[in-house]
């Protein structure tokens, strides 16, 4: 858990515009720490993890994203907030393979 709040990859603008790279880079380092299923639905992850994530996801997103998103506390609930936000950008960057 060292370190796990030193940015290691450009944070999600607020315009979404990284928002697949970020995506990926994100499940990648949850992954590698082990906390990735605080990001999945119906896990049971303790409140140490649930904090470890959040404080990392918040780390990398846009200070005008965090004050937007201030008084959410779950990194799910976080995660499904921004999905929600920025997941239509898929079909606008990724055309062809959503059609496929």
């Amino acid at each position: 858990m060292a370190n796990i709040e030193n940015r290691k990859f450009i944070a999600l603008d607020i315009s979404g515009k990284n928002y697949l790279s970020w995506v990926l880079d994100v499940k990648l380092h949850l992954s590698a720490k082990k906390l990735r299923h605080t990001i999945e639905k119906d896990n049971a992850a303790s409140n140490e993890e649930r904090a470890t994530a959040l404080i990392f996801l918040r780390y990398h997103i846009d200070d005008g994203l965090k004050y937007e998103y201030l008084t959410v506390e779950n990194p799910l609930e976080l995660w499904q907030n921004l999905n929600d936000r920025f997941e239509h950008l898929k079909a606008v960057v990724l055309p062809k393979a959503l059609s496929d």
